[in-house]
Order: structure tokens, then C-alpha cells, then sequence
């Protein structure tokens, strides 16, 4: 250690100096002094050069002994422990140094998530457009089945979304091990290939004022398609299964959910409140890339003035951990 080495270092130099105290306090080293005193101060009396003498001899000796007494201390502190002081920061440092090692390493992945989804998406009921179903019963019109645009038959499509995960507790809080609860916020786009005229054709509106000999006024045709679609945002707990796993099953009890429509209902209500359910599992393929599927329900109460809108989306999705 540095302490014992700067304390042999000294001890050194102490033993060091005591040779030289020694020597100057030796017969030989004395003799001489008193030889050279007397060829340079003849003049002096003999009592004087005996008391000078004798001072200088005592100095020295008084020295020597002071030398001695510093040996024999730095001799017992090299076999004794430390200072106090001392031990209590290298006991410190051990703390530290244990608490290092026992630390759990560096993860190579990351609980947060961005992930792309995408696949098929299925409506329960027929969606229908802006002055759907109104009944014309009465107006002899039967191109249309007794309405003037029909509900849309089709209720295939297909969706596309992002969204975010991110890790709330790695234990359910302390019930559950390996077990993770995560807080996902997500957007999705959904469109159904089915389009049709979202009004009066040409043709309808020239059915109708022959029938109503030109009495009943109506807008502008309108000729152009309309496209059903819907976006939904939604934000959901989301409880992931064998968290140190490459495969990790996941569920969502419930989420809530918000559907805005197009074309709106015949009262021209775009926003639906709802929820949603889901399962699905994802696998680490590397470090921080997940891919994985996933099937989810969509449930609003009721319907929005008249239009229905749930539905099914089941599909693949990538997650980048962050």
C-alpha cells in the first residue's frame, strides 16, 4: 500500500540519519572536534572550551535519542492496521465495488415500441353514405331497391396504422413476474373497396322531377364516389407474457377507442366513441426488431346515427425497440 511504502520510505531516511548522529557523536568525532577548536581559539581558556564542548556533545546526543524514538514508531506502525480513517474508505470502496458487480447488466433491448401494422379489416354490418337509407318508395323509383343510394354491400377491406408502446412495469407491479404491462397509443386507417355515388346520379334526379312534375327541388347531382373509410385512435393497456422471452404473447383487456367515419351518417355525424379488444404475440428477431400478429374487435354501443361500425382487424405488424 502507499502508506506503508512512504512509512518504509521515512523509516529509511530516519536510519539514515542516525548513522550520521552517530558518527558525529562517536570518541573519533569528539576528539576531533576538540582539536580543532583548540588550534583555532588558543586564546580562549580551557573552561570554555570544556563547556563548549559539552553543549555540543549534549545537542547531539539529545538528537540522536529524538532519531531513536521516531524509528521505534515508525517500526510499530508498519505492523499495526490502518488508521480508521483509512479502513473505513477501502471498506467503502469494497461496498462499491460489490454493488457494481451485482448490478443487472446493460439490456440489448428496450421496452418501448414503435411498431407498423397492417392486414385485412372486416365491418359486421353494410356501411352506407349521406342520404342512406332514405325510402322512395313512393316516387316509383326501383333502380335502387326503394332508396336512393343503397347501403355500401361491401364489408371486406383493409387497414394500415403505427402506434406506440410504452413499459409501465416489468412484475404487474409486483404481481406477477416476467410480466409486463405497457400503455399503448394507436392510429389506424381502414377502407372498404366498395365505393359508390355518394348522392343522386344524373339520372335519378331526372326520374324524380318527371315524377314530381317538376315540383320538387333538389341539389345538384352529384356523380362522384364516395370512399368508405374510417380512422381510429385508441389507447389501450396492453399486458405482455415472458418478458425476457424472444416469443412474447400479449393481450388488451379493454381499450378505449375513437372511430371518426366518412362518408358521415345521414345526421352528418362523423365521431363514434368505442372500444376495442385484442390479443396477438411479436418475436425478437434481433436486438431491437420485433415482428409479430395480431387480432383485435371493434365495438361502439348502438351505431352512429344509424350507421354500424363494428368490425374485426387481424394482421402483421414490426416493432423497433426505443
Amino acid at each position: 500500500m502507499i502508506i506503508k511504502n512512504n512509512t518504509t520510505t521515512r523509516l529509511g531516511a530516519a536510519l539514515a540519519t542516525l548513522t550520521i548522529a552517530g558518527a558525529l557523536v562517536s570518541p573519533q568525532a569528539v576528539a576531533l572536534s576538540k582539536k580543532h577548536s583548540k588550534s583555532h581559539t588558543a586564546y580562549s581558556s580551557k573552561a570554555v572550551r570544556v563547556s563548549d564542548n559539552n553543549a555540543r556533545t549534549e545537542m547531539l546526543e539529545s538528537q540522536l535519542r529524538a532519531m531513536q524514538d521516531e524509528i521505534a514508531s515508525l517500526r510499530a506502525q508498519i505492523g499495526t492496521p490502518a488508521p480508521a480513517a483509512d479502513a473505513a474508505k477501502v471498506q467503502e470502496l469494497d461496498q462499491w465495488m460489490a454493488s457494481v458487480k451485482s448490478a443487472p447488466q446493460e439490456k440489448d433491448h428496450h421496452d418501448n415500441t414503435l411498431f407498423f401494422r397492417g392486414g385485412y379489416a372486416h365491418q359486421n354490418n353494410n356501411r352506407g353514405g349521406t342520404l342512406d337509407p332514405t325510402s322512395v318508395d313512393a316516387l316509383g323509383l326501383s333502380g335502387r331497391d326503394g332508396v336512393l343510394v343503397g347501403p355500401i354491400a361491401d364489408k371486406d377491406g383493409w387497414y394500415f396504422g403505427a402506434g406506440f408502446d410504452f413499459g409501465l412495469t416489468d412484475d404487474v407491479w409486483g404481481l406477477m413476474d416476467n410480466t409486463q404491462v405497457l400503455g399503448e397509443l394507436m392510429f389506424d386507417y381502414a377502407q372498404w373497396a366498395n365505393n359508390k355515388p355518394n348522392g343522386l346520379s344524373p339520372s335519378e334526379v331526372g326520374t324524380l322531377a318527371t315524377a314530381t312534375g317538376g315540383t320538387f327541388n333538389l341539389p345538384a347531382a352529384n356523380t362522384q364516389q364516395a370512399t368508405v373509410n374510417m380512422l381510429r385512435l385508441a389507447a389501450s393497456p396492453k399486458i405482455k407474457f415472458f418478458k425476457d422471452s424472444a416469443f412474447r404473447p400479449w393481450l388488451i383487456p379493454v381499450g378505449f377507442e375513437l372511430s371518426i367515419i366518412s362518408p358521415p351518417s345521414d345526421a352528418i355525424t362523423v365521431l363514434a366513441p368505442g372500444m376495442q379488444f385484442g390479443a396477438g404475440a411479436d418475436y425478437r428477431v434481433w436486438k431491437d426488431i420485433f415482428i409479430g400478429a395480431d387480432a383485435r374487435y371493434h365495438y361502439a354501443p348502438g351505431d352512429v346515427d344509424g350507421v354500424a361500425i363494428n368490425g374485426v382487424t387481424a394482421g402483421g405488424y414490426i416493432g423497433i425497440g426505443f
